[in-house]
């Protein structure tokens, strides 16, 4: 995997030769040049390996999507900021299918690095909520839910969100006893 800055190198590069290029007279190649640089531009802010697995997600290729990251060695050298975010969010959803615990590092490193979209930010804290929630971290998991309630701003999250507090709510009612184990009329018959 490439430094991050092999891309901008290559860019301004392609963009001294395009102006070359408008310098002779061939705007043509030039126009053309530009938006060739525009291309290692774009790949500098969105890396080639994490679209790629992004569309393996999308058709449910797990697989497919980890041999894509797998070829992103050193994330810190070869991705933005964001990009990283994006990296450990995609290890994330990956590993919540078979390890919690690591599933949780993953999007809790998501978090710290940011994403770019709030959707996938509120769908980070959402999973980060289930996992504290099934580690018996109740409050913990209410303050997630509420901070990836106020990100979803679009709705696409409601049905999620609305299911896990329900889950929440069952889960703090007391359980109900009754005295001796059976209802009042089974009382009444052994009483005769």
């Amino acid at each position: 995997m490439y430094n991050k800055i092999f891309k901008l190198i290559i860019a301004v590069a392609i963009i001294a030769y395009a102006i070359y290029e408008f310098s002779e007279g061939f705007i043509g190649n030039g126009i053309m040049y530009i938006l060739l640089s525009g291309i290692f531009i774009f790949l500098y802010f969105k890396n080639e390996f994490i679209l790629l697995a992004f569309l393996r997600l999308r058709k449910q290729d797990f697989e497919g999507a980890k041999k894509w990251l797998s070829k992103i060695k050193k994330p810190e050298t070869a991705l933005v900021k964001k990009q990283q975010g994006y990296y450990y969010y995609l290890h994330g959803i990956m590993v919540s299918q078979t390890n919690m615990n690591e599933a949780e590092k993953y999007f809790k490193q998501a978090v710290a690095l940011g994403l770019n979209m709030k959707h996938d930010m509120a769908m980070a804290k959402l999973n980060l909520a289930g996992i504290a929630f099934s580690k018996r971290r109740k409050q913990e998991a209410k303050i997630l839910l509420s901070e990836a309630q106020k990100l979803d701003k679009q709705g696409m999250l409601a049905d999620q969100i609305k299911m896990m507090k329900e889950n929440m709510k069952r889960a703090q009612m007391p359980n109900q006893h009754f005295g001796a184990g059976a209802s009042i009329r089974a009382q009444k018959r052994r009483g005769k």
